[in-house]
This record gives C-alpha cells, sequence and structure tokens, in this order.
C-alpha cells in the first residue's frame, strides 16, 4: 500500500513539474524578456548583466541576427561598447534565454 502511495505521488510530481516547465517561456512571442525588448545596442559584460545569454546552435528561445546599423527588429543586435540599450553575459550554463546566431530571419522562432 505504501509503495503504490509513494509511486502516485512521485508520478503527480513529475506531471507537475513538466507542465510548469513546458509552461514558462524565456522569451515572449513579442519577443520580451522581463521587460527588455530583445531589440537594439547591446554590450558585452563580464559580471552584473541583464542578461545571461547561452549560445546554442539548435532550439533557441531566439535567433539574433548581428548588425552594423539600426537594429530595430526583434533579434537584431548591434554590438557597442557604450550608449547599449541592455547589457548580457556569455555562459555556458544556467542562462536565462539561449540564442543561436543567423544571418537572416531574426526573432522568436
Amino acid at each position: 500500500m505504501r509503495t503504490w502511495t509513494q509511486l502516485a505521488l512521485l508520478v503527480l510530481c513529475f506531471f507537475c513539474l513538466s507542465g510548469a516547465a513546458l509552461a514558462a517561456s524565456a522569451v515572449t512571442p513579442d519577443g520580451y524578456f522581463n521587460g527588455i525588448r530583445l531589440a537594439g545596442k547591446v554590450r558585452v559584460v563580464d559580471s552584473f548583466p541583464d542578461l545571461r545569454v547561452q549560445v546554442v546552435s539548435a532550439f533557441p528561445d531566439l535567433r539574433v541576427q548581428t548588425v552594423d546599423y539600426f537594429p530595430d527588429d526583434i533579434g537584431q543586435w548591434q554590438f557597442v561598447d557604450y550608449g547599449e540599450d541592455f547589457t548580457v553575459q556569455f555562459v555556458d550554463s544556467f542562462p536565462d534565454i539561449r540564442i543561436q546566431f543567423i544571418n537572416r530571419f531574426p526573432g522568436v522562432p
């Protein structure tokens, strides 16, 4: 009897946790993360970033195109040394968002 109760509790916890993970999306469909519009001028920092970013080759939260001028669309980033819209730190684990660098069609997949 006790084993069935433990098994039922384990299955219930699994479904609750997996449902919460699927429901939580890092980037909104209109291209925002925690109120930050993911377009514009970006400065790379080593500490205290606005976003912790991991570069991936598949299943990104955002597709990023680097541009030299006019980073107006979601996913278009211009890397600058000053005058940034937000800051990022590139990490290998525990990112806020995952990005993939591309040549065209930036934005939320």
